[in-house]
């Protein structure tokens, strides 16, 4: 279950979100809830090095940090398995009129993958948005990480809309190595068809028939680059960059540089990714379809 409230004068589309979050935590086998104490956020900052393997010197966030975006009135919120802190994401506002919020960072225990705990933490910051008049959160991710642009593209049906090479500079985690920290921005519309069907099970579908490869995977596991002169292209990532990254960071290094190349300038030329599909595609529209 979740802790968010909710009465008689809220909109249809709020209590929906807010049935959506309730359901997808009891799905998952969670309770979700807002946090504040000290002790709450120090432990989130205690899973986030767990998550990362950043080591008790470089966290992903400080506890103290955390405390002043609470009482600033900003979301962190925690997934809960019998007690246990597994998952938990936190974001800020945005300008003008704290009409967007920025999802930072969200992460869950290795262990709990497979349950859609994620999914549930991600409804529930939307229900907790909504519950506040936000539209849309904004968060970004590694283009290169394929359950992440699936998770991102496709079960929340959010909207890419920015490449940023090397956003974060270098970061001395176990996930990122030694790796340019490229990201994409995503937009999430929080009330739209798209992201209120994905929101009750119905993922984001994309066709990419007649699409020619603007970017494919080589026998050997490396970029190969092909057309991307179509009205629609395809570009592709490996199956598990972070293996890789520990396996062949030569060959990692040159899929950040190939998509980078392709789908960072497809995105500065003003394509459209109109999603991502399971088989490690993201489907690019150079126009808008007709």
């Amino acid at each position: 279950m979740t802790d968010l409230i909710r009465d008689r004068r809220e909109s249809p589309p709020v209590d929906a979100a807010c049935a959506a979050a309730e359901a997808a935590a009891r799905t998952a086998g969670v309770d979700i809830r807002v946090l504040d104490s000290v002790s709450e956020l120090e432990a989130v900052r205690r899973l986030y090095e767990r998550i990362w393997r950043t080591g008790e010197n470089n966290p992903p966030v400080t506890a103290d940090l955390l405390v002043a975006m609470t009482k600033a009135g900003s979301y962190v919120s925690g997934a809960f398995d019998e007690g246990e802190l597994v998952g938990a994401c936190f974001g800020f506002f945005s300008p003008p009129a704290r009409a967007t919020l920025h999802s930072h960072i969200a992460g869950v225990l290795a262990r709990t993958q497979g349950r859609n705990v994620g999914f549930a933490l991600k409804l529930h910051q939307r229900a907790w948005a909504m519950l506040r008049g936000v539209s849309e959160v904004v968060w970004t991710y590694d283009p290169l990480i394929r359950r992440n642009a699936y998770f991102n593209l496709a079960k929340l049906a959010a909207d890419p809309v920015e490449y940023l090479p090397n956003f974060y500079g270098p970061m001395d985690d176990d996930i990122n190595r030694s790796d340019d920290t490229d990201r994409v921005l995503v937009r999430w519309r929080l009330e739209t068809p798209a992201v209120e069907a994905a929101c009750v099970g119905l993922p984001r579908q994309t066709d990419a028939g007649g699409a020619a490869v603007a970017l494919g995977v080589s026998a050997a596991g490396g970029p190969v680059a092909g057309r991307a002169d179509a009205g629609t292209v395809l570009v592709g990532v490996p199956p598990d960059i972070e293996a890789m990254r520990e396996s062949d960071p030569a060959c990692a290094a040159d899929w950040r540089k190939a998509v980078r190349d392709v789908l960072g300038e497809l995105l500065a030329g003003g394509a459209r990714v109109r999603g991502f599909d399971r088989a490690g595609w993201y489907v690019v529209d150079k126009q808008e379809a007709k």
